[in-house]
């Protein structure tokens, strides 16, 4: 299933995401022999380079493959079979871990419909595509093992195994920051609860700290003392080193329960964020509060995997509402029939499920770690509804219950049908819905830069990443944001009239300007400012310093040379 979804994209070369593809390029460099230590794109804002906020444990596997098929097909053969094959093992992976799981709380026939369901929650899927290589699958799976571990009886072991997934989740990413707090305080209550459950926090804590100290130094290195806000630093380090040492302390010295115990932990996490603030004190707010406000209001309120889940499309909406409501409710059916300590369990499963809901609501992105928690309860309960349709004896009945698994394994059924009978609203001439839809496929139309002397592209956010991967070119900027000038720049000079423009484009050393006038970043240029540059390329109306370049692909392919 995974496979057939993303054929198409795979055939057209069409990677799910910029960031999927800026991935590709960092592997490349890593093999290229830049320092495993060194974090720069000296392509992006050359010749200084952009400092990448990612870890290098994402590159490790796709390294690894590539390194192992190159000599027997090839390196572009290599990095297709890196393409396919890691999204894929990583969704096994995480559906191994699921149905263990599930299995052993819910028995053989619910673990095989969790790991079905899996394939069938859209915002999980899309995250294990062929193609997917950047974090997401594996914070998915980190979470997996979290939440795998904590149902051990082994408190110690249990404990270390969720930290240490946490841990590796977080030196990926800092998205995952809440899920790693919800473990956290379902950890906490059961020592509230419990004064002998203690051990499963502490264990929990020292795994989660020792295991970023490790993980830190194995991928940043021990003289990468910098503080970035963006990503583990020593900030956050030094946070969670004295969270980890107060929990032990009290573990220790206390036996308090209650009111007591929470005040304690109160001294505890204000100590560790008065270390934290000490440390970085600029990090106190978000890290895009710094952003300049082109790029905030351009490029950042419009990632809308960002975004809250109101802003979202109905494609992603329906389907999420009905299954996560689904799961709310199949969680509180199993909890109910539940007795002794799988009750207990099933409440926190309940708590987990609706703190990773709630982070959906709030980052459109996290909906994917909400749908692995989800998959357990929506298999029990497409289990039941199976069932039910086997023993009814009413037709009316069946009918409704085979409706109702429809709805839950494919909540895109109202959409689709709706999007199917719509009429279609999108005038002749204007630029495409979707990336599919253009005719300016970039990471073909980028291969035929390498025809033109290298040299420095000015180009749209988006396009970048194919420029850096198909091309020996470097780009002004990508969407990333620690190039938040460059962003800026990139901006400003497709939105400023072209006058205003020429001096941005000359102060960044730029030697062409590019950009697809069919996607959708062309078109928001020209709404945003028609009289700006980006509108004049689009309109076929370049000013007398961009030289037209025919490179032989599709008229919505704008290529031009700047000239004195």
């Amino acid at each position: 299933m995974l496979f057939l979804t993303g054929l198409p994209s795979l055939l057209k070369g069409q990677f799910p995401d910029p960031d999927d593809v800026l991935r590709l390029v960092q592997v490349r460099d890593l093999l290229a022999r830049q320092a495993w230590f060194d974090p720069m794109q000296y392509r992006i804002d050359p010749p200084a380079g952009t400092a990448m906020h990612w870890s290098r444990l994402v590159d490790v596997p796709l390294a690894a493959v590539i390194m192992l098929f190159t000599p027997l097909v090839g390196q572009a053969n290599a990095e297709t079979v890196a393409l396919i094959a890691l999204p894929i093992i990583t969704f096994g992976l995480t559906a191994i871990v699921i149905g263990r799981l599930a299995w052993r709380l819910l028995g053989t026939r619910a673990a095989i419909f969790a790991v079905l369901a899996c394939g069938f929650l859209p915002a999980l899927l899309f995250q294990f595509r062929p193609m997917r290589i950047d974090h997401h699958g594996w914070q998915i799976f980190s979470v997996a093992v979290a939440l795998w571990a904590i149902s051990w009886r082994d408190a110690r072991k249990g404990g270390w195994v969720a930290g240490i997934a946490m841990a590796f989740g977080l030196s990926i990413s800092l998205e995952i920051l809440p899920m790693a707090g919800a473990f956290g305080a379902i950890l906490f209550v059961r020592w509230w609860l419990d004064h002998a459950q203690r051990g499963w926090l502490v264990a929990y804590m020292q795994a989660l700290s020792g295991g970023l100290l490790l993980f830190y130094l194995a991928t940043r290195g021990p003289s990468a003392w910098t503080q970035y806000c963006d990503s583990i630093s020593p900030a956050h380090l030094g946070f969670f080193l004295v969270a980890a040492f107060g929990t032990w302390i009290l573990a220790k010295t206390t036996k308090l329960r209650g009111f007591g115990l929470i005040v304690l932990f109160s001294l505890v996490g204000a100590a560790a964020l008065a270390t934290y603030a000490l440390s970085s004190p600029d990090c106190l707010r978000t890290p895009f509060a710094a952003l300049d406000p082109a790029v905030d209001a351009f490029w950042y309120r419009r990632v809308l995997e960002g975004q809250p889940f109101w802003v979202q499309a109905a494609a992603v909406v329906v389907p999420a509402l009905i299954q996560m409501t689904a799961a709310v409710a199949a969680t509180i059916a199993i909890r109910a029939q539940s007795m002794g300590w799988m009750r207990v369990w099933w409440t926190e499963y309940l708590a987990l499920l609706l703190a990773s809901i709630v982070l959906a609501l709030l980052v459109a992105r996290s909906l994917a770690l909400a749908s692995i928690i989800a998959a357990i309860p929506l298999g029990w309960l497409a289990t039941r509804l199976l069932e039910r349709v086997r023993m009814e004896k009413a037709i009316a009945a069946r009918i409704a219950s085979v409706l109702i698994l429809i709805m839950l394994l494919v909540p895109m059924t109202p959409v689709t049908l709706w999007q199917n009978l719509a009429p279609d609203t999108q005038a002749e001439g204007q630029p495409a819905r979707s990336v599919d839809e253009a005719r300016c496929v970039i990471r073909e139309q980028a291969g035929l830069l390498g025809k033109l002397p290298e040299g420095t592209v000015f180009a749209t956010l988006d396009i970048g990443p194919s420029i850096l991967l198909e091309s020996h070119h470097g780009v002004v900027a990508t969407g990333h944001h620690r190039a938040n000038e460059a962003m800026a720049d990139v901006i400003n000079g497709f939105t400023k009239p072209a006058a205003e423009a020429r001096p941005i484009i000359a102060s960044r050393g730029a030697d062409y300007v590019a950009l697809c006038s069919d996607l959708v970043e062309a078109s928001m240029f020209t709404a945003l400012a028609p009289d700006g540059l980006g509108a004049d390329l689009v309109a076929g109306n370049p000013p007398e310093w961009l030289e037209p370049v025919e490179l032989g692909g599709p008229e919505e392919f704008l290529v031009y040379r700047v000239v004195d």
